[in-house]
């Protein structure tokens, strides 16, 4: 399911992919549910894409969410990234990825993961597990 769910850069909140031509993809915000088109020069990115580096090899976003889902029971987080400091953040992030490495991880990442998981959620996206295609 997170290969359909984009980010796009300098725009708020996830898109849903909905179609995609050579030039330009048109998307659903998973808040709003308005769409919009772009063109392919902004940088659009899937989450099924994103990684967290770790001390080892980097942990694809989705299992950073499986491991949130269960943690939480499948509800939203609660926590105040506004409010949070960076040692609040970085202890939260451990208990979900221990192994994260602390050096290329910043506290704006962590802030998108607590932002883009509590989204998906709200638009009612559970199933973070990568499918294979047959």
């Amino acid at each position: 399911m997170l290969k359909e769910v984009l980010s796009v850069h300098g725009e708020q909140g996830l898109f849903r992919l909905v179609s995609q031509t050579t030039k330009m993809v048109i998307v659903e915000s998973l808040k709003d549910k308005k769409r919009k088109p772009f063109f392919l020069d902004k940088k659009i990115i899937s989450l099924s894409d994103v990684a967290i580096y770790t001390d080892g090899e980097e942990c694809p976003l989705y299992e950073v969410f499986e491991t949130i889902k269960q943690q939480q029971s499948g509800a939203l987080l609660t926590i105040d990234t506004k409010k949070a400091s960076s040692e609040e953040l970085y202890a939260w992030f451990a208990t979900v990825l221990p192994t994260f490495d602390r050096d290329r991880v910043y506290p704006t990442d962590i802030k998108k993961v607590v932002l883009w998981y509590n989204q998906l959620v709200d638009a009612g996206i559970t199933d973070f597990a990568i499918k294979e295609e047959e």
